[in-house]
């Protein structure tokens, strides 16, 4: 598969954000559809909201496609965040973990976001 290959492809995105010490911090998860790719720049998904007449933001994923597996038919539902997809073609999962201390105030933060290459196993038992 090549990055050009997901334009127009729907997904569910699924973070895990991690402290410095490993802790999970907190997780999320976003769905929408692919509107622009780049191999510098990234992968970019216009985000879909329960509300459809929400205008949601556009996310930008690294160009890295080994996070990026087909997914099962379904729907897939996380009602904390809103997200409800019917159908989604692709799982794409990251962990996102800060490699730095607290910054501060207007200071950049640094976080390294590493693919995670096993398929998610959604709906089943863990």
């Amino acid at each position: 598969m090549q990055l050009e290959d997901l334009l127009g492809k729907t997904c569910v995105i699924g973070l895990s954000y991690f402290g410095l010490d490993g802790e999970l911090l907190k997780q999320s998860q976003c769905c929408g559809t692919v509107s622009l790719v780049d191999k510098e720049l990234g992968i970019s998904v216009q985000l879909q909201h329960s509300d459809p007449t929400v205008t949601q933001p556009i996310f930008i994923l690294p160009p890295n496609l080994d996070a990026w597996f087909r997914a099962a038919p379904g729907h897939y539902r996380h009602a904390e965040s809103g997200m409800d997809m019917l159908n989604p073609e692709f799982l794409v999962t990251w962990d996102i973990h800060r490699t730095q201390g607290n910054a501060a105030e207007g200071q950049h933060e640094w976080w390294e976001w590493v693919a995670n290459t096993a398929a998610p196993q959604v709906g089943q038992a863990q």
